[in-house]
């Protein structure tokens, strides 16, 4: 398949499956979704995707003008509000005094503010690597963190996971799709967009990585 006939969301996909599974099934998670791990561990991630998700929709605020970047800038999609009402939850009123990044999250959100600023593109990468991941894949762990830990159905300790501004996942992640089959990128500048998306599931591996060595199970 060459990149003139392909649409430039299934060379993406197909680019990042390997780095996805990854992901998915890292030592991390994978003890999380099995229920090897507690409530400690999940609130700490949860930590982490509030760094992440800042750095994403703090700086996309500077791109919404933008025309590569600008038609992913989505409201319905925002994350922020919905991880401070989690970490209210799981951390208490003074959760922001009590929580810290890890280096490889530091890693990570240092990268996506620098392709904010300087590289629109490379922005796109980031914000595809987590939203429809989040659409996607999210909804597992929700409901295992609900069954686990006594959350609230969609509520507090889980609203990241709730995008109750999408009432259709399925169409927006079409609708979505679309959208980067239309980006404004020759064939050259989509190489080095996946590439980005590539970096970004390598990032996001490393923070689980990092949470894998805090949160070791016994043998």
């Amino acid at each position: 398949m060459n990149s003139s006939s392909t649409p430039f969301s299934t060379l993406i996909r197909t680019a990042s499956h390997e780095l996805h599974g990854e992901a998915h099934d890292s030592t991390f998670m994978s003890d999380l979704l099995g229920g090897r791990l507690g409530v400690d561990a999940y609130t700490r991630y949860t930590e982490q995707l509030w760094f992440v998700y800042r750095a994403i929709e703090e700086s996309g605020r500077e791109l919404a003008d933008n025309p590569v970047a600008g038609p992913f800038i989505r409201p319905e999609l925002m994350r922020q509000a919905a991880l401070e009402r989690d970490l209210a939850h799981l951390r208490g009123a003074g959760w922001r005094e009590s929580i810290t990044a890890l280096p490889a999250t530091e890693e990570y959100t240092a990268r996506i503010k620098e392709c904010a600023r300087t590289w629109p593109g490379g922005y796109v990468a980031h914000h595809y690597t987590r939203y429809l991941g989040d659409l996607s894949g999210g909804q597992v762990l929700r409901s295992r963190a609900e069954t686990t830990w006594g959350f609230a159905r969609k509520g507090d300790g889980v609203r990241f996971y709730v995008f109750e501004d999408i009432s259709n996942p399925a169409a927006f992640k079409r609708t979505y799709r679309e959208l980067l089959d239309q980006v404004l990128a020759d064939d050259l500048e989509k190489q080095r967009i996946i590439a980005e998306c590539r970096q970004a599931f390598t990032l996001n591996i490393g923070v689980l990585r990092a949470l894998s060595e805090e949160f070791r199970v016994s043998a």
